[in-house]
């Protein structure tokens, strides 16, 4: 079947399939116009070439292995592996977040404070970018590199395996439902961070801004529902805090309310983010 539109005084006869192509080359066409992963992959790869360029960068990395490689491993406490007598990485998973409580502010305080101060979050806005692919891309780098800090840790699970009697004796499920927690927490903190690196020019600030912030959500509620002020309700604020849906998840169970509960937390705080980038237009 051919189909036929008029042009002033032409006719022009297209088949099915060549519309169906042309449809198809035009949708992907404007998803990628309005998308432009390209420059967004390139904005990404230039916050991680920054990361890993500056002493922050390292220095994240080398301290978070350095603290939680000492209290597993040399330092005689409760968090060292070889006391416990038992084979599992409890003890990473509940010193690293506190770590990260600190850790993931200073990567994140100068994600948009530094473009701010020097006035480059201007120019950056002239690029094809929209302040969602900015946001995203800020986002993901720091993520990248929470990432990179916590694959290392991988050393400590194989040598917590091989030292099982018999080997391999080990809670494997926990381990891996940690990780996963640990990851969606850190990633939450990353969105908290760049939150409020975006509400001052100052990486300070921003930095203890985000610490406090970070550290309300985390152990906040916990504390208030450890007061047993509210009757009923403590048990609703517990689930409004990070610590309760963490600990859930490293039970080794990967319940969905857990996961969309960090995914929710990182959407708002970036969508907050995005207000605040909207609002130096108004």
């Amino acid at each position: 079947m051919y189909y036929f539109r008029p042009c002033f005084c032409s006719v022009f006869f297209f088949s099915a399939d060549q519309i169906a192509t042309h449809v198809q080359e035009t949708g992907k066409s404007r998803i990628f116009a309005v998308l432009k992963p390209n420059v967004m992959y390139a904005l990404f790869k230039k916050e991680i070439s920054n990361f890993l360029s500056s002493l922050i960068g390292i220095m994240v990395i080398v301290v978070f292995l350095l603290i939680t490689g000492l209290f597993l491993w040399v330092f005689q406490s409760d968090f060292n592996v070889l006391d416990s007598n038992y084979a599992n990485l409890d003890s990473l998973f509940i010193l690293a977040p506190w770590v990260f409580l600190f850790l993931v502010p200073a990567v994140t305080m100068r994600s948009f404070a530094e473009e701010n101060r020097t006035g480059t979050i201007e120019l950056l806005a002239t690029k094809p970018l929209s302040d969602w692919q900015i946001i995203w891309a800020k986002f993901l780098a720091s993520v990248a590199l929470v990432l990179l800090a916590l694959l290392p840790t991988l050393v400590y699970y194989i040598s917590v395996y091989r030292l099982g009697l018999p080997v391999g004796n080990l809670d494997s499920g926990g381990i891996w439902g940690s990780y996963i927690g640990l990851f969606l927490l850190s990633a939450g903190f990353v969105s908290i961070g760049i939150f409020c690196s975006s509400l001052t020019n100052n990486q300070i600030l921003a930095f203890i801004l985000s610490v406090f912030l970070c550290g309300f959500l985390y152990i906040g509620f916990e504390f208030i529902y450890s007061l047993s002020l509210f009757g009923k309700v403590d048990l609703f604020i517990q689930q409004l805090g990070m610590s309760a849906h963490y600990a859930s998840l490293s039970r080794g169970v990967i319940d969905t309310r857990d996961v969309l509960y960090f995914l929710s937390v990182i959407v708002l705080f970036l969508s907050a983010t995005k207000l605040v980038l909207a609002s130096r237009k108004w």
